[in-house]
């Protein structure tokens, strides 16, 4: 399985997947800074992290898909520093041979980076 990792604080520019001819699905998500945190409203997100750790927890989260699905790539980036409303704060791409498969692997990733990644967010009031 191919990974792609880039925590940056620019804005996230896509890219067309890059496939071989025996995958059948691309799931891309764009987790969108929303207006609102606990109740209130917000101009943005100030998002960090610790780098080192983050990359090596991202490194466990991949090795455990691997082994559960047949992913051919993940690309994932996730932006530090400050992201305004309406703005995207992470990207990722999943390619697989067919959807289930993709869609499983992305929701797991997501969940698993939410709990084990040390990235942290502050709202911009």
């Amino acid at each position: 399985m191919k990974t792609k990792l880039d925590l940056t604080p620019n804005p996230i520019a896509e890219t067309q997947p890059a496939m071989t001819d025996d995958m059948g699905a691309v799931v891309v998500f764009h987790g969108v800074v929303r207006g609102r945190e606990d109740e209130k409203s917000i101009r943005g997100i100030h998002y960090e992290a610790n780098t080192a750790m983050a990359r090596h927890q991202f490194k466990i989260i991949f090795a455990a898909i691997e082994k559960q699905w047949p992913i051919e790539s993940i690309r994932l980036v996730h932006r530090v520093g400050e992201v305004a409303v309406n703005e995207a704060s992470l990207w990722v791409e999943v390619i697989a041979p067919h959807r289930a498969e993709a869609f499983a692997a992305c929701q797991f990733l997501i969940d698993e980076m939410k709990q084990k990644v040390p990235i942290w967010k502050r709202a911009l009031n």
